[in-house]
């Protein structure tokens, strides 16, 4: 039993047309079935970095390329992984100029201190040989220089379980557009990408709002605690509900069972199973 689910975060359809709009379906199936076929000889735990990555290359979603450029027109980028073996997360908070922070986020999983920020995680990702890149496109800038600030844009997320049943999280994002720098969203926080041996959970919508809800960390623990994930995801959903909070999230259990939430109807998301695709929006 191996299975894939990824989202591309929220408001990814919100005023496009057809044609952008079956773009991003057909990358999300592409990347899915890229990811499962790497799932098939790979553990959880290096699947989800390679299909977080695999986003992130994508300028369609707002993590790696194509991030939101924030208020001093500075792009600054977060990620997480964790691992549900070893129980171990590492990230990166507003990193700057590389590719793909999600695999900046994996070589720290061997350090002590494994989760860095600001200019200290961009420095860290040189010293391990990731070269300088401009993640911004045109339409990013576009979209800064006309103050065009989108509701909710969004996040990137795997969870995956592997053959031997060992599951995983990844988390990326290139930050909502127009912050104030310094900003710390959920994506590389337990709140937002959680996993353990009994469930992992990757989240998505407005980081402020997950934080305040623990949202991932909370799925997982009521998981682990023997509620059935369906229920670990409607308690902490309606835990949200007094501040109208804004978040999505998906998630697999050690079992194999899949579920998915969100607060606010367009979190665009997809599973995966090996003989079945599922594109939801």
């Amino acid at each position: 039993m191996i299975k894939l689910i990824i989202h591309g975060g929220f408001f990814s359809e919100s005023g496009t047309d057809s044609a952008t709009k079956k773009a991003k379906q057909d990358a999300l199936k592409r990347i899915l079935e890229d990811g499962y076929s790497f799932l098939k000889n790979n553990s959880a735990f290096e699947t989800v970095i390679h299909t977080v990555s695999l986003l992130e290359d994508d300028p369609l979603f707002n993590a790696g390329i194509g991030s939101q450029i924030q208020s001093d027109g500075k792009i600054r980028m977060s990620a997480a992984v964790m691992d549900g073996q070893t129980e171990k997360m590492s990230g990166v908070i507003n990193i700057q100029k590389v590719k793909n922070p999600i695999k900046v986020a994996k070589v720290l999983i061997d350090f002590d201190d494994r989760v860095l920020g600001g200019p200290a995680a961009t420095d860290f990702a040189r010293k391990n040989g990731f070269e300088e890149f401009s993640t911004e496109t045109e339409q990013r800038r576009k979209e800064y220089e006309e103050k065009l600030k989108s509701l909710g844009t969004g996040t990137v997320g795997c969870v995956a379980i592997d053959s031997e049943g060992r599951l995983a999280a990844a988390t990326s994002t290139g930050g909502k557009g127009f912050e104030i720098p310094g900003r710390i969203s959920d994506s590389a926080t337990v709140a937002g990408n959680y996993a353990n041996s009994n469930c992992a959970v990757s989240c998505t919508g407005v980081g402020e709002d997950i934080v305040s809800g623990a949202v991932a960390a909370k799925i997982v623990t009521r998981v682990t605690d023997g509620m059935p994930i369906g229920k670990a995801f409607e308690k902490t959903f309606d835990e949200l509900k007094p501040y109208d909070g804004f978040a999505g999230a998906i998630a697999i259990d050690k079992s194999g069972n899949f579920y998915h939430q969100d607060s606010h109807p367009k979190m665009v998301f997809g599973s995966y199973d090996g003989s079945d695709f599922q594109i939801f929006d």
